[in-house]
This record gives C-alpha cells, structure tokens and sequence, in this order.
C-alpha cells in the first residue's frame, strides 16, 4: 500500500502553510496511479520521491488536473518529511525542470535551491489579459516594478499592485484566466505588493491546477526573486521575505536568497509541519 504522507509547507503550525502531499516510496507507481492519488489528495499539488540507482530522488508533480514541472511548497514538505524520518542533510532532487538541491537543518528549516533562473518580458496584451481576468486596472499597479515573466523551475507573471487593499481584494474570473494561463504555460500568476524593501505580500492564483489560490508558492517565491535581479529592485542583503496566504487564513512566510552571480539558482527557505500522518 502507498504511503501518503500530509504537511504543510512555509509553516510551523498545521492551521497555516500549504498542505502538500508526499510519497516518499513512488518506484512502484506509473503516472496514472500518481495523477490518481494527486487528486483523491485534492491539494495543489503532490510530490513523488523515486530513489535513483547513484543517489537522490527523482521527482514528479502533481496537481489535481496535470503534472507540473516544478513546485516549490512540495519539494520543502517532502524533504522536511523524508528529515523526519531519516535525519536532516543535503537532498538531490531530479525534477522535470532539472536539479534542484534541498538541505534541512536541524531545526528543520528546508531551503531549496533552484535550477537557472530567467525573466522574460511580459507582452502588453498577455497584461491586459491578465489584468481583465483580474479585474484589475492598470493605474492600480506599481510604477516601479514592472510586470515580467519568472521562470525557476515553471513560469509565472510576476505582477506588483500599489496598495495593499488592491492585494487583498481578489475576486476574479477563474475560467478566463484559467484558458489563458494554460495556453501562455503558466503555472500560477504571482500577484505583490512591496510593504518595504526587503518585505512583499504575494498571492497566487492557481486556476491551471484547478485551484483558486495557492496559500503559500515556493516556484514563485524564487520567481519572484529572480524578477527583482532583473529590474534591480533587491534590497542590499539581496534577501527579501514574503507574507503568503494571510488573505486565505493561512498564512505562510517564504526566505528568499538571490545570491551574486549570473546564472545562479535563488534560496527559497521555510519549514514544514506533518497534519495528518499517512494515508
């Protein structure tokens, strides 16, 4: 019998956080059985560790509805959760969207760390796609950070309003935004707001996953912080924090570390909590 396990991610409390599952054991399962499971699970997304023959894991991601390339929430619950039974230390995670290495510490914080990160522009009419779907008005965004895509292992537009309030009225049409998420290859939309330098609030949309939101987005996060490299917008520690999932009641707090460097993988740091044991 598969064992599923169920944590929460970027949270020490079970009440916060993004639940995940994870199947630490998957060698024996073929994709049906996975996608399977994913949805009987019914979070955003669920992880499936497969040890490798030279060591580490490959791993796969489900949501409900489809494979993803990458997810972020997943790779820090299944790499707390394989700590909590074999002991904190360094992981090599073979994912759909390359490498991506996991240390847990001994107060079991995970922090991944990404595979190459890139920013595209975000075309004008994909905005004002997005932005309809939103409801959403261009003179409600933030002039000093413009709209890009984020890719850290999955794509996201990454887009920063001027006033909290704007962030925490989210109420937009999930089918059109839906269409257009699947036919650009977008996995969440990243939606901000800059409290101070070193300090955002992010919520993320899911609708391609057949989830309304996301309470806590590690893919993002990284994302995210590949974004501000991009348009010079980091603070000088080159580490910002980002408040997830208050607006949903629960919340999450994402570490992002953009270290020096052309090229090189984003930090994205939080722990885990077990909820509900195994499946």
């Amino acid at each position: 019998m598969t064992e599923i396990l169920r944590y929460c991610a970027f949270s020490s409390d079970p009440a916060g956080g993004n639940p995940a599952g994870v199947v630490l054991d998957a060698r024996e399962l073929a994709e049906a059985d996975m996608q399977r499971i994913a949805a009987e699970v019914g979070y955003s997304e669920t992880a499936f560790l497969s040890a490798r023959s030279g060591g580490g894991f490959d791993v796969r991601y489900f949501s409900p509805l489809a494979e993803v390339s990458f997810c972020g929430h997943a790779t820090i619950a299944a790499a707390v959760a394989h700590a909590d039974r074999h002991g904190p230390g360094d992981l090599d995670f073979h994912t759909r969207a390359g490498r991506v290495r996991v240390a847990v510490d001994a107060q079991r914080t995970a922090t991944l760390v990404s595979v190459p990160p890139r920013v595209e522009p975000l075309a004008a009419e994909a905005l004002d796609g997005i932005l309809s779907a939103l409801h959403w008005r261009r003179d409600e965004l933030d002039p000093a950070l413009p709209p890009a895509i984020g890719y850290a292992g999955a794509w996201h537009p990454v887009i920063a309003t001027a006033s909290r309030d704007r962030l925490r009225r989210l109420d937009y049409d999930f089918d059109a935004l839906a269409a257009l998420m699947r036919q650009a290859g977008w996995t969440t939309v990243a939606l901000v707001w800059r409290e101070a330098p070193d300090l955002f609030h992010a919520r993320n949309p899911f609708p391609p996953g057949g989830v309304i939101e996301d309470p806590a987005t590690g893919a993002a996060a990284a994302a995210l912080g590949a974004w501000l490299a991009a348009i010079d917008a980091l603070p000088a520690s080159r580490r910002v924090l980002i408040h997830q999932g208050t607006d949903m009641g629960r919340p999450s707090r994402l570490l992002v570390t953009v270290p020096l460097g052309s090229g090189a993988g984003i930090r994205v740091s939080g722990t885990a909590v077990e909820t509900t044991g195994a499946g």
